[in-house]
């Protein structure tokens, strides 16, 4: 299954697919596409960044343009929703939908969220929209498809909310995990520490230590440190820099110093962890 919209003019790309055909295969190795999987049945084990996870049946989960996706061939039940910044910005449609930072953005990890009865109705619902408008080809087209995907997205933000730790987070709260969770994936590379990302939002660190255990059991030291490391074994594994490289482009003056905090969190250096990842993997 592939169902395509695209628009010469605007650079606008929206697909639903189950990633079965080939063309729909080489779509996961592009870098400048969102990606929502829907795994309809209980999941094998899927790669994403080179980590092993499984999906429950029912679960959703949303992939950014940086997340390096593999797909088992068996895997069945399964409904993408991919598209460009073009077609939809999640930054530009933040005060609509409310999910950058939180559904896109919001973790070293890419966000699940698990579908109940109704909602399973609702995303069958919009899978059905879906269909429809992608075979009107018409000059309306576009913005059907772009209202429908904006109600998804406002569904599974709604959703994820009430899988939060404490699902009656005010607002503000909220407001301020995603604007520091935008700015760690902004400045990952040259602010290393808390505070600076505090005073970006003029909130003390103590305001941030104690918001996030509403949101997460994350510490805020832990989300930046998660998305170093994250970008770091991405380079390790999918890029030819090397370990003095690679410290540079993630801040660090000194290699060694990388290596250490590497080596720390991963239980060995990058050299090695790169020796062992990289394995049969192809470089994108």
């Amino acid at each position: 299954m592939k169902q395509l919209y695209s628009s010469f003019k605007d650079n606008d790309l929206f697909i639903l697919t189950d990633f079965k055909c080939e063309p729909s295969q080489e779509l996961l190795l592009r870098q400048d596409l969102y990606k929502i999987l829907w795994c309809r049945n209980a999941a094998p084990e899927i790669s994403i960044d080179n980590y092993q996870l499984k999906l429950k049946k029912n679960e959703v989960i949303f992939c950014t343009p940086l997340n390096v996706i593999d797909l088992p061939d068996e895997l069945e039940g399964l409904v993408s929703f991919v598209f460009n910044k073009e077609f939809f910005c999640i930054q530009t449609h933040d005060e609509q939908v409310s999910c950058h930072g939180f559904l896109f953005f919001g973790s070293s990890q890419p966000v699940t969220i698990q579908l109940s009865p109704t909602d399973v109705q609702s995303f069958k619902g919009m899978v059905a929209m879906f269909e429809e408008d992608l075979d009107i080809k018409d000059h309306l087209q576009g913005e059907m498809l772009r209202s429908i995907l904006k109600r998804m997205l406002i569904r599974s933000t709604r959703i994820a909310k009430e899988e939060l730790p404490q699902p009656q987070i005010s607002h503000s709260h909220l407001d301020v995990i995603r604007k520091y969770n935008i700015l760690v994936e902004k400045h990952f590379r040259e602010y290393h520490n808390v505070k600076d990302y505090a005073n970006l939002l003029y909130k003390s660190p103590k305001t941030l230590s104690n918001v996030f255990p509403k949101y997460t059991d994350k510490s805020p030291l832990k989300i930046i440190n998660e998305r170093i490391l994250l970008e770091a074994r991405r380079l390790l594994i999918y890029s030819d820099k090397s370990t003095q490289e690679i410290s540079l482009e993630l801040g660090y003056k000194d290699a060694g110093h990388f290596s250490k905090f590497f080596k720390k969190h991963e239980g060995m250096t990058p050299s090695l962890f790169k020796k062992e990842r990289t394995r049969g993997i192809k470089q994108v």
